[in-house]
């Protein structure tokens, strides 16, 4: 019943707006992966480089990093693992100054579609530490996000990686059986949300369209 009157909704006939949008027991919300979704690029990589002009021994990381993500493309060590060491350059960084002062350059990278369309309830869910992504989410006004959790000082992870099936659990976790409306990502890799969405889009650029699942995904 209650993802019938979730259909009525979605054609226009019942409207309703708390903290969520509830209908019986059904939250409906959208979903958006962060990097190269509704930011520009990957933070990560910029944060990176940032610190890395700011703190050049932060160079002196990158031999150990190097031979870590040649063992992860081996397939002897999991993406997790290669991240842990890879932010091994948190211990070089002023992380205190060093991200405000970051996202201050940095926040004119939201993409204009997403400040458009953006909804009180929406929910991100990215790979990227939630350390990095919370300050900009405050900027911007999101209320719910969902990230690897990354300790800011030790580069040291809780759980795994939110990739792929991962943010699938966590989104379950969280939310039980909200249905997600709409889903936007840049990847396949987000294929498993993709999936749970009543609508998904793939976002290259600023370019916004329909997901075109592959064969071997399955859409029920």
């Amino acid at each position: 019943m209650d993802y019938y009157l979730y259909f009525i909704f979605r054609f226009g006939i019942i409207k309703q707006t708390y903290r969520y949008t509830i209908i019986g027991e059904v939250i409906i919300i959208n979903v958006y992966d962060f990097d190269k979704t509704i930011y520009y690029n990957d933070s990560t990589s910029d944060f990176y480089v940032f610190c890395l002009k700011r703190h050049p021994k932060i160079a002196a990381h990158f031999p150990k990093t190097m031979w870590a993500f040649i063992k992860y493309l081996l397939k002897i060590n999991t993406k997790t693992q290669f991240k842990e060491v890879m932010y091994e350059f948190l211990h070089e960084v002023d992380i205190d100054k060093d991200l405000p002062d970051f996202w201050e350059t940095h926040k004119s990278k939201i993409k204009p579609f997403y400040l458009e369309h953006k909804k009180d309830d929406d929910v991100i869910i990215s790979a990227s530490p939630e350390f990095l992504l919370k300050p900009i989410c405050e900027i911007t006004g999101i209320k719910h996000l969902m990230a690897s959790r990354v300790d800011p000082k030790t580069g040291k992870y809780t759980g795994i990686n939110c990739h792929g099936k991962e943010k699938v659990r966590r989104f379950n976790e969280l939310y039980g059986n909200a249905v997600i409306d709409e889903f936007y990502s840049d990847a396949y890799c987000d294929t498993p949300l993709a999936l749970k969405a009543v609508q998904s889009y793939m976002v290259k650029g600023d370019n916004v369209s329909p997901w075109k699942f592959r064969r071997k995904d399955k859409k029920t």
